[in-house]
């Protein structure tokens, strides 16, 4: 009956029908003024009933004052905690603020602490129970308390994913393309969202602008408005975006943090994980619910820097955008604020080069001192109050046997006790990219790196429609590509090949494989078999791709190489026919593919620790493959790149980008395939060992001219040395047709 009379309330509320929606994001505009938030979880329980009876109107109604009193709830539990925190009978007394441990002092009864410690407790709740009745009505936060269930449904965009559909059966196209991109954004890997995302792109009532996401965090939006401005060499127009960003980003750390004071269910969670549940008696009690919220704040920094549908945060957030702000501002010749800025840089990295060398030259430039100058003051409480939870957390994983995984590599060494840091410090080495201060990138580093190297950004991400993905060329001369291809037939017809042995492709019967490792290229080279010039290019030529790989998708994160491996694939004469199959089966290199899911799981058999991939062309002279990439479903063709000397396609290695090669149906393909990680531990040792054995002593004077008639002095592609190839082996050169 009450969920009845609810239902029709809201039926009241809403506009006539044809009447315009109201201003602003479906799910956050309010259905009356001044209404006071309902239970988020009865309105969306109530929703989910409307929607599946089909009663379009009244669904749409109620999964948007869901998604508002939901928002309201956490805007008021973050007034209120700011507002009750400032009362002065709710502060904590001053003789509490200090590190944990005994701390009776001179003068003060023994138990002392206890009365103020409960005293400002209990003045704090009545604060905060006086301000939720205010702000929510007769029962305040208790009357809509959520669950953790619901919360993570809101946090995954679930109503947008209803309201998308309830949206387009009551014809309202734009904002249901709107709905559809708000839930897409956090699920990337939906194979149904975006199914109905390119049904909407093509409906001819669908304006662009209505792909847009209504819940993007103010934070995320000035940051890359920044950053793009940054690019174009705006700096003057960047700043005001980057300091938006950076404030936007401290006051969504303050909203996260306001949730980690809520009821203790809602840290349920966590407590299995985090070895924190109640031990007993009240002070075991306190303490356990305590660490909790310690450790909910300690990850709001995460959970700030990474982006909707990302599963990892950016690498140091804050520090990042300081140091952008302090070039920003040097650009200008505000060099006050761009002192300020890499003063804050060096209190999270006290020894970051870049950053006092940065700071040297600006104090040079002011020429004055400026006595008052420091850091920033906003970043300076941020650093202040996380380390003082940190101390706490520290002290309970010592003391107490509770958990604590530090998600800031900026930690000082001297917070750690010492008991501890043995382990952490194997935690380290196990993953030291995550705790080493990344150095400074310039603005365009990818850019400049792409100039130094000659070679040019043929297509980016937008233009192959997709993420991480881009088409780079210029990285071989033709020269280059036929040392190559030479270093792979000599290899070939030494029947010396890693892999496979040119026998049938493990992916279809109607091509033959041929592969060559860097190292069996370089015991062919000591050999004799290949020649060292080849050998060498192969090693420098995956060394580029890696600088290049690195800084275009990860300047702040070393990437290393994980395995590089020459391929050519070539054509079965007679084989070709009303051929079917590809050459290698759409498929993504660091996760197990599902097609029917769309998921793409990352565990074995996948080699789960490659983070991005590269396919470097030697030559275009074959009829075939193309590279592609699909949708997660394997089948939507999104992008394919035409093979060609020099040009390299890098990917992140992930489900975003399943792909794969169209079937090669005359000539022969030759690629180089190149795998990077981000863990040194999966580096490539046969990499080090082949570079050690090229660089030993070669062959006497005797042995090298005797070698040299056979050898081409500066190759060329094979179509203009066929002949010469054949007339210096005195045989029919191997079948390549218009390879």
């Amino acid at each position: 009956m009450l969920r009845l009379l609810r239902l029709l309330l809201l039926l009241l509320l809403l506009p006539p029908p044809g009447s315009p929606e109201p201003p602003g994001p479906p799910g956050l505009a309010r259905l009356s003024a001044g209404a006071l938030p309902q239970a988020p979880d009865l309105l969306y329980a109530d929703g989910l009933r409307a929607y599946s009876a089909g009663v379009w109107a009244p669904a749409v109604a109620l999964f948007r004052e869901a998604l508002r009193s939901q928002e309201a709830l956490g805007r008021m539990r973050q007034d209120c905690g700011a507002s009750c925190a400032a009362e002065p009978g709710a502060a904590l007394p001053a003789v509490l603020l200090g590190s944990p441990g005994p701390e009776s002092g001179p003068g003060q009864a023994p138990g002392s602490w206890e009365l103020l410690l409960l005293r400002a407790a209990l003045r704090r709740a009545e604060c905060l129970t006086q301000c939720s009745a205010r702000r929510l009505g007769p029962g305040g936060a208790a009357r809509l308390r959520v669950g953790s269930a619901l919360r993570d449904a809101f946090r995954r965009r679930e109503p947008y994913n209803y309201l998308q559909r309830a949206y387009y059966q009551l014809k309202k196209l734009d904002l249901a393309a709107a709905a559809a991109h708000t839930f897409f954004v956090a699920n990337p890997t939906h194979l149904q969202m975006r199914e109905d995302m390119a049904k909407y792109r093509r409906m001819s009532r669908v304006r662009p602008q209505s792909f847009r996401d209504l819940e993007t965090p103010p934070h995320w939006a000035a940051y890359d408005a920044g950053l793009e401005l940054l690019g174009r060499q705006e700096a003057g127009l960047a700043l005001p975006r980057l300091e938006e960003a950076l404030q936007e980003s401290l006051a969504q750390m303050e909203s996260c943090r306001a949730g980690c004071e809520g009821p203790e269910e809602q840290q349920g969670k966590e407590v299995e994980e985090e070895g924190t549940g109640n031990q007993g008696g009240l002070y075991e009690a306190i303490a356990g619910h305590w660490i909790r919220v310690l450790q909910c704040r300690q990850r709001c920094g995460e959970d700030v820097a990474t982006r909707p549908g990302r599963s990892s945060p950016v690498p140091d957030f804050l520090p990042s955008q300081l140091r952008w702000l302090h070039e920003a501002h040097a650009q200008v010749g505000n060099l006050s604020q761009a002192m300020e800025n890499v003063l804050s840089v060096l209190l999270f990295y006290p020894e970051d080069e870049a950053a006092k060398k940065a700071l040297n030259q600006y104090q040079t430039q002011l020429e004055e001192p400026r006595p008052g100058l420091g850091p920033r003051e906003d970043i300076q409480r941020f650093i202040l109050r996380s380390l003082g939870e940190k101390r706490q957390l520290y002290y309970a994983m010592e003391h107490l046997g509770t958990s604590f995984k530090d998600p800031d590599p900026w930690t000082p060494a001297a917070f750690i006790p010492e008991a501890l840091r043995e382990k952490l410090r194997e935690d380290q080495e196990k993953r030291p990219w995550d705790h080493e201060p990344p150095q400074p990138k310039p603005l365009t580093h990818w850019k400049d790196v792409l100039l130094l190297e000659g070679v040019t950004l043929t297509q980016d991400a937008r233009q192959l429609n997709g993420s991480e993905r881009a088409v780079l060329d210029g990285l071989l001369t033709p020269a280059e590509c036929g040392m190559m291809l030479q270093l792979a037939m000599d290899a070939a017809e030494a029947g010396a090949r890693s892999g496979y042995r040119g026998r049938r492709s493990p992916h279809t019967p109607h091509e033959r494989f041929e592969g060559l490792t860097v190292l069996k290229a370089a015991q062919l080279a000591r050999a004799g078999t290949v020649g060292s010039q080849g050998a060498k290019l192969l090693l420098e030529v995956s060394e580029r791709v890696r600088t290049l790989t690195e800084a275009y998708f990860s300047p702040e994160r070393p990437l290393h190489l994980s395995f590089t491996h020459l391929v050519c694939r070539s054509a079965i004469d007679g084989e070709q026919e009303q051929r079917m199959d590809l050459s290698h089966p759409v498929h993504a290199d660091n996760c197990v593919l599902d097609p029917d899911t769309g998921e793409c799981w990352r565990e074995p058999p996948a080699y789960t620790y490659r983070d991005y991939s590269g396919v470097l062309y030697l030559n275009d002279d074959f009829q075939g493959g193309n590279l592609f990439f699909t949708e997660p479903n394997a089948l939507t063709v999104t992008a394919q790149v035409r093979p060609r000397c020099g040009r390299l396609v890098a990917f992140s290695s992930g489900g975003e980008n399943p792909h794969g090669v169209w079937a090669v149906t005359r000539g022969r393909r030759c690629a180089l395939a190149l795998w990077h990680t981000w863990a040194p531990e999966h580096r490539d040792q046969e990499w080090a060992e082949a570079k050690e054995l090229l660089q030993e002593p070669e062959e006497t004077e005797e042995e090298k001219e005797e070698e040299m008639p056979s050898r081409d002095p500066a190759p060329e592609p094979p179509n203009h040395r066929l002949q010469r190839v054949q007339d210096k082996a005195e045989k029919p050169p191997r079948v390549r047709e218009e390879l």
